[in-house]
């Protein structure tokens, strides 16, 4: 399956409760908007549970447009460092999300696996075929492990109790792979 039909299968996908890109003007040319950044075709992959929620699409429309992401939150700090662990930048990578939908709020919790299976199955698995995987914490590891995908383990650039510096010596030891 070509980039342009997973894309197709990403607009046409609908889950009760959650947003999608069109809903809030932010559709384009791609499967997820972190790939106007990072869309490698041979690079490895980043795979998260989610890219925003519906508030910090319309708080950041401008930065988000340019980049397709914010590099100001934790996640794209530690990501940007272990870009410099691998010696990678973002247009060597390709980042995408194991649930190709919105949530209408900031918390992720109310993403059950049932939904995140859904979107996987429609959208993501095809994105993923035939590619290095690496898996940004459980939710992303169990989604690839129920979908029979093989990836690297790393953690949640997100997650807490670790600095970023070793979050970001992890993951990029895992890019640099």
């Amino acid at each position: 399956m070509d980039y342009q039909e997973i894309g197709e299968r990403r607009r046409q996908l609908r889950i009760d409760g959650f947003a999608t890109l069109a809903d809030v003007g932010f559709d384009g040319d791609w499967v997820s908007p972190y790939q106007i950044s990072s869309r490698s075709k041979t690079g490895p992959v980043l795979l998260a549970l989610h890219w925003l929620d519906v508030s910090s699409i319309t708080q950041h429309h401008a930065i988000l447009t340019k980049l397709g992401f914010l590099p100001g939150i934790l996640f794209n700090k530690v990501l940007g460092q272990a870009l410099v662990e691998s010696g990678l930048t973002r247009s060597h990578i390709y980042v995408t999300q194991a649930f190709h939908l919105l949530p209408k709020e900031q918390r992720s919790e109310g993403i059950s696996r049932a939904n995140v299976d859904i979107s996987f199955d429609q959208v993501t698995r095809h994105e993923l075929s035939g590619r290095r995987v690496i898996a940004l914490g459980g939710v992303a590891t169990a989604a690839c492990r129920r979908h029979g995908i093989s990836h690297t383990v790393v953690c949640h650039p997100s997650a807490r109790g670790r600095t970023i510096s070793d979050k970001a010596l992890e993951i990029g030891t895992a890019l640099a792979g």
